[in-house]
């Protein structure tokens, strides 16, 4: 049955089933009026009756015809136009339901935007799918050939050259750590993406989750001259959140300002407060790096994004680590904020619920 067959069929049955009690009703009511006040004969009355029933009936259905078709032909429009995936806005949705044709245009009209929104939803992902595997690939075949290269070397006699195989195996070594961070990273950002990382969310005395990460990166610092300082700040200070994504954060972003950072710099904790509502505080984290510049600001936090990517690949980041950052504020419903300049360094703040008062 083709489209106009169909469209047919459903205004006549509409306009039958809105005609046809209405020319019954009042045919019946003339033919009791007639009967009951006149002395015409039965046989009259009936005819009348009929006669006033096929009049009547053809006029409501001539006037429903007229008053269905348009809404029916939308009708059909938005149907038609969600099949070819063509979505527009629709200023003939009905605001107020008055009967079933109504209602269904009505629903018909939030189908198509409920599609739409899936489909741009999905063409979206589509496209990260594709960026992501794309980078994956080239960020995995970087470790994974420099592996194959020092190994095929090896083999091919470097191994019995004690001037050079501990070299080669720590260089390999190098990269299969790179390669078990990536892992690690992707593993992580991927369960945080997909809502199977859940947050415990609970109340923690602050200063002692930054103690607590400060003393595991001390000896690393040392190692890269980069002094760790931690701004004193309230031990009673109590903030609700997960204590170990807390936790990650902070490596996170003291690692990231220990890698970009100048010899003989330094990485500085603290918490000031959050003028804007006086249930959060800030906690910063801030270095004196290379800084960033101001149109890279945006993309920083995005996956495998490097401000310089020849320390970055020397040092071993994976450029997820913000990326995770990130992910962890918006999972708590926080906010995550970032202030730079070339050569002077760059700070990076991150809001958390309060529980009790901050006295910073």
């Amino acid at each position: 049955m083709s489209s106009s067959d169909s469209k047919k069929r459903l205004l006549s049955s509409i306009s039958i089933r809105t005609a046809f009690p209405s020319a019954l009703i009042l045919a019946v009511i003339i033919s009791a009026f007639l009967f009951l006040f006149t002395s015409l004969p039965v046989l009259q009355i009936i005819g009348l009756g009929a006669a006033v029933f096929m009049l009547c009936f053809l006029t409501v259905y001539t006037i429903s015809v007229r008053l269905h078709k348009k809404r029916i032909e939308t009708l059909y429009k938005i149907v038609k136009n969600i099949s070819r995936k063509k979505f527009k806005d629709y200023n003939s949705n009905p605001e107020v339901v008055k009967d079933e044709l109504d209602l269904l245009m009505q629903r018909s009209v939030r189908a198509s935007d409920t599609v739409s929104k899936e489909l741009t939803r999905l063409n979206k992902i589509e496209n990260y799918r594709k960026e992501f595997i794309g980078d994956i690939s080239h960020e995995l075949k970087t470790p994974i050939f420099a592996i194959q290269g020092f190994i095929e070397t090896l083999l091919n006699g470097a191994v019995h050259d004690d001037n050079v195989n501990e070299v080669f195996l720590k260089k390999t070594m190098r990269n299969v750590n790179r390669l078990i961070y990536l892992t690690n990273d992707l593993m992580e950002i991927s369960r945080l993406e997909t809502g199977e990382l859940k947050s415990n969310i609970k109340d923690m005395y602050l200063r002692d989750v930054v103690l607590d990460v400060v003393e595991s990166l001390q000896y690393k610092a040392q190692k890269e001259n980069i002094e760790i300082r931690v701004k004193d700040f309230d031990k009673n200070i109590q903030v609700r959140a997960d204590r170990n994504q807390v936790k990650q954060v902070l490596i996170n972003l003291i690692e990231n300002g220990m890698k970009y950072n100048k010899p003989g710099g330094f990485v500085e904790i603290g918490v000031t407060d959050y003028k804007k509502k006086k249930d959060k505080l800030l906690l910063y984290v801030k270095d004196t790096g290379i800084g960033i510049e101001k149109e890279d600001l945006k993309r920083v936090t995005e996956r495998f994004f490097r401000v310089d990517k020849s320390r970055s690949r020397e040092k071993g980041g994976t450029g997820l680590g913000l990326a995770i950052v990130k992910h962890i504020v918006e999972a708590h419903g926080e906010k995550l904020f970032i202030e730079s300049s070339p050569e002077e360094g760059s700070t990076f703040s991150i809001t958390l619920t309060q529980t009790s008062p901050v006295l910073v």
